[in-house]
């Protein structure tokens, strides 16, 4: 069993089948990716489709999830290209370009990453991680991520600093870090 917080199994199924349908759909795919905020997305078809896929606490009816927290998910995944559910998202940060050099994300990106300020700070920089790994993400513990940064930036860092995005992410980055 994956080691998410905000997502289920459930939740990364229907993420997974939505993914798949927006491949199939280039146009809903092309508009997301247009998105320079995700408050551009709330408009889209593709997110009403979005909607449609996912649990019922992922739509505005339920307010259990804000839908501008779904919206910067469907964003973000509609700029990924192909699945990788091998690692999480910051080991796939840490590992080494396909030429075996450096890791994709240098250690200055990824702290600039964790750090962000703002969500539309956040997106920009998420946005231009999943570039640097060619489009190449394990979607749900990239999901599961956004939704956790989201969490914390409203409500603050867990008390525990292993609950923590930031701890978890450096963990993970540093296992596979090559400087």
């Amino acid at each position: 069993m994956a080691n998410r917080r905000y997502i289920s199994e459930a939740d990364a199924e229907k993420l997974k089948s939505w993914w798949s349908w927006l491949d199939e759909n280039r146009g809903d795919r092309a508009s997301l990716r247009r998105a320079e905020n995700p408050d551009d997305i709330l408009l889209t078809p593709a997110f009403a489709h979005f909607l449609q896929q996912m649990p019922s606490r992922w739509t505005a009816g339920e307010a259990v999830l804000p839908i501008t927290d779904a919206a910067m998910v469907a964003a973000v995944l509609s700029r990924v290209k192909n699945l990788d559910d091998s690692k999480s998202f910051a080991k796939a940060l840490a590992s080494p370009k396909e030429d075996g050099s450096k890791a994709v994300m240098s250690e200055l990106r990824f702290q600039q990453l964790q750090k962000s300020r703002t969500p539309e700070d956040f997106f920009r920089r998420v946005c231009r991680a999943v570039a640097l790994l060619n489009g190449k993400a394990n979607i749900a513990d990239l999901a599961d991520s956004i939704l956790h940064w989201l969490h914390e930036f409203r409500t603050a860092p867990a008390s525990k600093p292993q609950q923590r995005l930031a701890v978890k992410w450096a963990s993970e980055y540093y296992s596979v870090y090559k400087d």
